[in-house]
């Protein structure tokens, strides 16, 4: 079963380097579904935002340990991805930089 692509694209991430990353090297930061491969991912990217892409990076981060008292539980693991967009495409705007 085939994916739409907001279903891979979760939501962009918003942080200090994923800013600064957008600015500086022509890359998009998002929060991807943890089974995307990156053809799916790229696929995704210019389904979406209409621009060509580069290359895509992935990384998984593992669910952290949290406490509440005596119970815990654990946070689930998620997959960011960095995507750079050809040189000459248009920056698509997500979110406020100022």
């Amino acid at each position: 079963m085939t994916k739409s692509p907001y279903q891979i694209l979760q939501k962009p991430v918003i942080t200090e380097k994923g800013i600064d990353v957008k600015e500086r090297a022509r890359t998009l930061c998002f929060r991807v579904d943890r089974h995307a491969t990156k053809s799916e991912i790229r696929r995704a990217v210019q389904a979406v935002f209409k621009v060509k892409v580069e290359s895509v990076h992935t990384a998984v981060f593992h669910g952290k340990m949290r406490r509440r008292g005596r119970t815990f539980g654990f946070r689930a693991d998620w997959k960011k991805a960095y995507v750079k967009l050809r040189a000459g495409e248009k920056m698509p705007e997500y979110a406020e930089t100022a």
